[in-house]
């Protein structure tokens, strides 16, 4: 598979919190974050791992308990089932790649 750069396609995954899936396989998938400074990314776990790097701005990234300051260039990877949330401290950009893919992430089909 092969994907274009595109401004389209985005969702609001929560307040601040924007998301475009760029491309995926059969076995991992990869998404764009835009993060607004301000944003909560809440406690949660989920069955995927998470390896993610941070393009621009600077986040606080929460790991089983352990606080990261995230600055650009910083890249991280959350085992599936780990609790982790985020505090967004300036407006960020983040991409990440999830094992196996995440199905409440694929674009929609249009007929």
């Amino acid at each position: 598979m092969f994907e274009r750069h595109s401004k389209d396609s985005y969702r609001q995954a929560l307040e601040g919190i924007e998301q475009k899936t760029l491309v995926y396989g059969d076995k991992t998938l990869m998404v764009e974050f835009r993060l607004q400074k301000g944003a909560l990314l809440p406690l949660h776990c989920h069955p995927h791992e998470q390896t993610g790097y941070l393009v621009k701005g600077r986040i606080l990234l929460t790991i089983e308990s352990v606080v990261h300051e995230v600055l650009p260039g910083d890249s991280w990877c959350i085992a599936g089932g780990a609790f982790h949330c985020a505090e967004i401290i300036e407006d960020s950009i983040a991409v990440e790649v999830f094992s196996p893919v995440r199905e409440d992430y694929l674009p929609e089909k249009h007929p």
